[in-house]
């Protein structure tokens, strides 16, 4: 495993996170996910990353976590990086949503029960409040930190403004901003324009989610929807309409070129988000043992050349014309 050092921080996370978005809710196979949780240990991955409303169930996947924990990792706790968030609807009526004050220390409370805590190595704030203050927001991370709740700090989605006044706000009161949770993939680049620069001017470290689309930019898909796929399941995030003929012949053009470097699609994927330096990990999902061994597979081959890069841009473009793969 490579570990990379978190912005200015003292902490280094592996390259490659494991993420408990999917496949580890009530409605999953608790035996599958304590296989995946020991491999990726195993194989160096000591960052596991939750939120409140994981599962399904909501708060499912924190308690599958908390029960494997107790079993197998008990005596690892020093060895691990624990995270979890709230910002998305997690209980009725008005207290259960977005980024107040009640919300953030009631949740991060309901999250160390479920997972049997005394505190999480990093705590988010899972998305911008609109109606909130900012303000309000991050003294309450900067309260949950001084209570000993959590580690580290992090926020996620905040588009780079917010980014800078936030970790402005947080230097002033002595809690400085760990990390920033973006989703970037090769279909989604949005944090090249200006966030990324955000996060080295405030050395803040970043950690990519769904790096390959939701299972978009692997292999999984080159050939139709599988019965047993994320897009065919009725629950989660990736739909049979998002599966289109365009993103599967993009996704089959790149998946020549990773031939060319020996490595599977996903494995490219992975790498290609990790080019950045201000990239401090991608934070990968998993359905079966075989997708995290690839994943931390992709660690073989890191570099780009001009030219792969110029390929890979220009196939996302969707231009056709002298494409050399």
């Amino acid at each position: 495993m490579k570990y990379n050092r978190c912005g200015l921080s003292g902490i280094k996370l592996p390259a490659v996170s494991l993420g408990l978005w999917h496949n580890f809710g009530s409605v999953d196979s608790m035996a599958n996910a304590r296989i995946m949780l020991q491999r990726a240990f195993d194989l160096g991955i000591t960052h596991f990353d939750l939120a409140n409303n994981y599962g399904p169930a909501p708060g499912s996947a924190e308690e599958t976590f908390g029960k494997i924990l107790k079993k197998d990792f008990s005596k690892h706790r020093d060895e691990l990086i624990i995270s979890s968030k709230a910002g998305y609807l997690m209980w009725p009526g008005p207290y259960g949503d977005w980024g107040s004050r009640k919300y953030l220390i009631a949740s991060l409370d309901q999250s160390l029960k479920r997972m049997g805590l005394e505190y999480v190595d990093i705590f988010y704030h899972h998305r911008p409040d609109p109606d909130t203050p900012l303000e309000e927001t991050v003294q309450a991370l900067d309260h949950i930190v001084r209570s000993g709740k959590a580690l580290y700090i992090g926020i996620s989605n905040y588009p780079p403004p917010l980014t800078s006044r936030a970790s402005k706000i947080l230097k002033q009161l002595g809690t400085p901003c760990l990390i920033h949770q973006a989703k970037y993939n090769m279909f989604d680049r949005w944090v090249e324009e200006n966030l990324l620069a955000v996060l080295k001017k405030e050395g803040i470290g970043c950690i990519s989610f769904s790096p390959l689309a939701q299972g978009m930019l692997t292999g999984r898909y080159l050939h139709g929807i599988p019965k047993d796929s994320r897009a065919a399941k009725p629950h989660g995030f990736l739909r049979v309409e998002d599966v289109t003929e365009e993103k599967r012949n993009i996704v089959q053009q790149l998946n020549s070129l990773a031939q060319q470097r020996n490595q599977s699609m996903a494995q490219m994927a992975l790498s290609w988000v990790l080019r950045h330096k201000e990239m401090t990990s991608v934070l990968i999902g998993a359905s079966r043992v075989a997708q995290i061994d690839d994943a931390v597979g992709a660690l073989a081959n890191l570099q780009f050349s001009s030219e792969e890069l110029k390929t890979i841009d220009t196939i996302l473009s969707g231009k056709k014309e002298n494409i050399k793969v």
